[in-house]
């Protein structure tokens, strides 16, 4: 799809126009709240400035988007087939769905921001979509099929998370062990500065499609082409604009997650900061091949839990970690309320 074709479509319809306005606000939020996860270890390390790391996270979440749609698509796929709105609603009544279901994601990860906590919004899309159709079509409304390679994903990508950052960790601290640190810094400060950019290439790979998904589900449902939404292709000008906007996003409001997930949890030295980035973009590309839509936030903790682990578990900040497991738990059932009360109002008021 043509820009142009896309922009001649939203003018036209003022719903549509609503709904891509809020989904490209819920990617703003996202900037803020998750996209500093990819850069927190490489900023708070000293390895770049904030200003060089949040250029190179646009850079790198874009090339993300970019080359993964190319090899697969099926993360975005996983997330618009995730609901069913049944098969009454008329197409302006999913676009007021979807509309309410991303005004919810924006409320819910403004509120986990203002308190500093990197709350997970791949969790709120799925929770978000979900409470949405749920307030249209009840239980119903949930693709079982598809909301199990969620609940498999969070499984999965803790897991690994956790177990390649804590094997990476003590393998570099075997290799290293008799070397003069100080020496070590030059190379652990360039290898981390590429483990951040391959964090930042797989979030765009993970959450860029996601939220493309739900502006390409948008005009999907507003279309009589009777093409499956497996075969739409994501256009590139829509890639770069998602990617500015999150960019936009980290710029704006990324500090205090940075210094939650980078400085309050575990106190990271270099080699510490490059073993997380590396085990967390390895769990990412794993989960995007097999198309399981999971939350970097998710992986980017638990890897930098897994490398304060390899020195000792009391170096791991509980309090902190307390409050991220609390936000996630969370984010599930309060998201997805919070999504089908708005849904609810959204219907009585518009449809």
């Amino acid at each position: 799809m043509e820009f142009l074709e896309f922009w001649s479509q939203m003018t036209a319809n003022p719903l549509l126009f609503i709904a891509v306005v809020l989904t490209l606000g819920v990617i703003l939020v996202n900037g803020w709240t998750d996209a500093p996860n990819a850069i927190a270890t490489c900023v708070v390390t000293r390895c770049m400035p904030p200003k060089a790391a949040i250029l190179m996270a646009a850079v790198f979440n874009f090339l993300g988007v970019f080359v993964m749609t190319q090899i697969s698509n099926k993360v975005a796929v996983t997330i618009t087939s995730m609901v069913d709105f049944g098969n009454e609603a008329s197409k302006e009544t999913i676009i007021i769905v979807l509309c309410a279901a991303m005004l919810a994601i924006v409320i819910w990860a403004t509120l986990a921001w203002l308190f500093g906590i990197p709350t997970s919004e791949s969790h709120a899309l799925i929770a978000g979509l979900t409470g949405g159709a749920m307030a249209l079509t009840g239980f119903d409304a949930i693709v079982w099929s598809e909301w199990s390679k969620v609940l498999i994903g969070i499984v999965i990508s803790v897991v690994l998370g956790f177990g390649f950052a804590w094997l990476i960790g003590k393998l570099v601290t075997m290799i290293c062990y008799d070397m003069n640190r100080p020496k070590t810094e030059p190379f652990f400060k360039g290898a981390q500065i590429t483990g951040a950019a391959a964090m930042a290439f797989m979030h765009g790979a993970q959450d860029g499609q996601k939220f493309m998904g739900i502006i390409l589900l948008c005009v999907f449902t507003l279309q009589d082409s009777g093409a499956s939404m497996a075969s739409f292709d994501i256009p590139t000008w829509l890639m770069i604009v998602c990617s500015l906007v999150m960019a936009a996003g980290t710029a704006i409001g990324g500090k205090k997650i940075i210094k939650s997930v980078g400085m309050d949890m575990v106190k990271l030295e270099k080699y510490q900061g490059f073993s997380a980035d590396i085990a967390s973009a390895i769990s990412l590309v794993f989960c995007s091949v097999f198309g399981l839509p999971v939350s970097t936030t998710h992986v980017k903790t638990t890897s930098i839990m897994g490398v304060g682990a390899v020195k000792r578990i009391s170096a791991i900040n509980f309090g902190v970690v307390k409050e991220m497991v609390m936000t996630w738990i969370l984010t599930f059932p309060g998201c997805g309320l919070l999504a089908f009360l708005v849904t609810k109002l959204f219907l009585l008021i518009f449809n």
